[in-house]
């Protein structure tokens, strides 16, 4: 009879923790869908010193979708094609893209960095993707909010 209590004893305290962990997991927000970008940051050593803010109908679309990303830039001002694919993978705070094809411009952009990685501030409409010097400074991010 002890052992049929501690069993079941056992199991409420595991199916306890279980939901306990669900509902932490069930708050995290996800990247998947679709994103524009509303503004971009330069930093300086004491925070953010610049908003650029996007002009004469410019445009930068990015969507995620099972570990894919594809983003678009549409310029008036720039004649170049901007685009790329590749795929994605995050933790809660970095964001790290992989580009496998894209854009003339994007591809001369490739020869020299594959890789993409990012400081990520996510939450459920908005994100930030910061890029980091060699000392872990932040640089520059671009801000994106959800539409979809």
């Amino acid at each position: 009879m002890k052992k049929i209590l501690g069993l079941v004893f056992l199991m409420l305290l595991l199916v306890s923790l279980t939901s306990i962990t669900s509902s932490k997991l069930q708050n995290n927000y996800s990247l998947e869908g679709t994103w524009e970008l509303i503004n971009r940051y330069n930093y300086d050593e004491s925070g953010v010193s610049d908003t650029l803010f996007n002009v004469n109908g410019y445009r930068q679309i990015k969507i995620y979708s099972k570990g894919k990303v594809m983003w678009t830039r549409y310029s008036p001002d720039d004649p170049a094609e901007w685009f790329g694919f590749g795929s994605y993978q995050n933790t809660e705070n970095e964001l790290e893209e992989r580009l496998e094809y894209g854009s003339a411009e994007m591809m001369k952009i490739q020869d020299t960095v594959q890789v993409f990685k990012f400081e990520l501030i996510l939450d459920k409409d908005n994100y930030s993707q910061i890029t980091l010097d060699d000392e872990g400074n932040r640089t520059f991010s671009e801000n994106y909010r959800r539409i979809d």
